[in-house]
């Protein structure tokens, strides 16, 4: 299949990218910088230079593809409401220009805060709806679209994709313990994050795209939630310095914006995406990719 990609140079963009080349697709990716083109292109990627406030080039690129997948997001958590704005007119467009033609349209959603503390399956409908809501809603949005004939599925990613390069999440907490001198969490540490290595979740994204239904909604889930307190121990061997509990009340003090995210208990199974793709999580995980070390190298 030709395959648009927008993220198509990011964290996981970059991997889902190698994943559709090996298996055989062709791809054009939404590049936005020079360094991105270029990266781009010299894996034999067709590149369309733009970004996410240009509607009129991802239009374009949704038309010209025989599928869609759509992984960019500005990811900006000082400005939130301008993140679920761009997010939004991006799957809308997405999903104007793929109406009536049952080509596939697969894009990036989470599990972080479906609920706290209970376990979320792929039978769970997200609760977000509307443009102020986080992702702007855009998995419903996209979604009402398999009623307008586009083969719509939502790839719902672990609150921590990690692996070596990674510059999210974990990259972040990882900073804050650098800076502080201790590896906090908050309160006793039980809260869990759910996590899946890099190379799985870009292997679910591919057999999304060629075995799932229209309307699937698949967990990128490796392991279904790892206690806070370990993450926190594990980042507190790799930099050798303590670790500590912070009281709930000093979580945005201590950490800055991420805390609140920290704090979340998010629990979620991939026990439904596992069968219904014939997918087994094989990568390291969460913890032995830190004691690996490459989170810490200066």
């Amino acid at each position: 299949m030709r395959v648009f990609v927008t993220g198509a140079s990011g964290w996981i963009g970059s991997a889902v990218v190698d994943e559709l080349l090996a298996a055989g697709h062709e791809v054009e990716g939404l590049a936005r910088s020079e360094a991105s083109a270029a990266s781009l292109a010299t894996k034999g990627v067709r590149v369309r230079r733009g970004d996410l406030d240009d509607l009129d080039g991802i239009r374009a690129g949704a038309e010209a593809a025989e599928a869609v997948i759509h992984l960019a997001n500005k990811h900006d958590f000082t400005r939130p409401a301008d993140t679920a704005r761009a997010e939004r007119e991006a799957v809308r467009t997405i999903g104007d220009a793929l109406t009536g033609s049952g080509r596939p349209f697969l894009l990036a959603s989470g599990v972080a805060g479906m609920s706290q503390g209970r376990k979320v399956t792929e039978e769970d409908p997200s609760p977000f709806h509307g443009p102020d809501s986080p992702r702007g809603g855009s998995e419903n949005l996209a979604l009402e679209y398999v009623g307008r004939g586009v083969h719509t599925v939502s790839v719902r990613y672990s609150t921590t994709v990690h692996g070596e390069g990674d510059h999210g999440f974990l990259a972040v907490l990882t900073a804050v313990a650098r800076e502080k001198g201790v590896a906090g969490y908050v309160g006793e540490g039980t809260n869990r994050w759910p996590a899946v290595h890099r190379s799985d979740a870009a292997r679910i994204t591919r057999l999304g795209l060629e075995k799932a239904p229209a309307g699937t909604l698949l967990h990128a889930v490796g392991e279904e939630g790892v206690p806070t307190r370990e993450i926190s121990e594990a980042i507190g061997r790799g930099l050798g310095v303590p670790v500590a509990s912070i009281a709930p009340e000093d979580v945005q003090d201590h950490f800055g914006w991420i805390g609140p995210i920290f704090a979340l208990d998010i629990l979620a199974s991939s026990t439904r995406t596992q069968e219904l793709l014939g997918w087994t999580p094989s990568g390291p995980s969460l913890v032995e990719d830190l004691d690996a070390g490459h989170y810490f190298r200066a």
